[in-house]
């Protein structure tokens, strides 16, 4: 487990193929989960699973805790208790094949946010880096045929998918300002606190509105799933990959997503796959080559 934590880009790989099932499961149980409760309590249950490991480090890192509580907050209410919801929030209304494209804007409002709030300098290999792994991107959601796009209908789910991104990217972006110092599991136990605080309410909204999990099988696997490998490993994970090679670049990896979606599918629902796919899962993974071949400049 220690070897794997040396190695950012599997780590990053393996974010990426939690946060498809994560986007798979949001869709397929929307109608037995409201998205509040599916996010209050997949947090509820990831803060089970890091308790016991922060636990050990939080009596001497809690004044490092309260010192810098600001950026905690910041951290939680974004990364834990704002992109998952919106994001749960979107797929009661789109499919999950527009959340994947929107999803996928994440590196490049990552790059903006990060040339914007840390004055970051972009380099040319990146930028076509970006551009090429778009491109990807555009070939899998489009099954080969850009006119798809004209066709493209805007709705709600669609905008709460663009929050989602651009809370994310804030997140991504915001790590910069982590407190140094502070062991990752006290500050991923910090930050559940919080986003979990901010959750609550609505959950309970959800509830005075009548939405209540439908408890079956089905739904509690779904539940137990999302706190364990989106949740509690997505975080470790990427959060450790971030701070091994940058944001802009580990928000690259998200263009993955569509990669590993079009596998699900094939796995779960029974699609055949296309000369499309894997047209655009070589670019895409070019794209990520590109970007990745070299030290990033911060």
């Amino acid at each position: 487990m220690r070897r794997l934590f040396d190695l950012p880009y599997l780590l990053l790989t393996l974010t990426t193929l939690f946060w498809s099932g994560n986007m798979v499961i949001g869709r397929g149980i929307r109608a037995d989960v409201p998205p509040f409760g599916l996010a209050f309590w997949r947090w509820t249950l990831a803060l089970c699973l890091i308790l016991p490991f922060a636990w050990p480090h939080l009596r001497t890192q809690w004044p490092l805790v309260k010192r810098h509580w600001r950026p905690i907050v910041l951290l939680g209410a974004l990364g834990v208790g704002g992109y998952n919801t919106f994001a749960y929030l979107a797929l009661q209304y789109t499919t999950a094949i527009n959340a994947t494209m929107i999803n996928s804007l994440i590196p490049v409002a990552t790059l903006l946010l990060a040339v914007l709030l840390l004055r970051r300098r972009l380099q040319r290999f990146e930028v076509f880096g970006v551009v090429l792994s778009l491109i990807g991107v555009s070939v899998i959601v489009t099954h080969g045929n850009p006119a798809m796009i004209l066709d493209w209908q805007f709705n709600p789910g669609d905008f709460w998918m663009l929050v989602a991104v651009t809370v994310w990217g804030l997140y991504t972006v915001g790590l910069h300002w982590r407190p140094g110092g502070m062991h990752p599991m006290v500050l991923l136990a910090a930050m559940t606190v919080v986003g979990i605080t901010v959750l609550a309410p609505a959950w309970a909204w959800e509830l005075s509105q009548g939405r209540h999990i439908v408890l079956h099988t089905g739904s509690l696997t779904a539940i137990v799933y999302t706190a364990i490998f989106p949740g509690f490993l997505g975080y470790v994970f990427y959060n450790r990959g971030v701070a091994m090679v940058g944001p802009s670049r580990a928000a690259l990896f998200i263009h993955l997503m569509p990669v590993f979606g079009t596998v699900l599918s094939v796995i779960f629902l029974d699609e055949l796959p296309a000369l499309y796919h894997g047209a655009g899962i070589a670019l895409i993974l070019s794209g990520i080559w590109l970007t990745t071949r070299q030290p990033e400049i911060r």
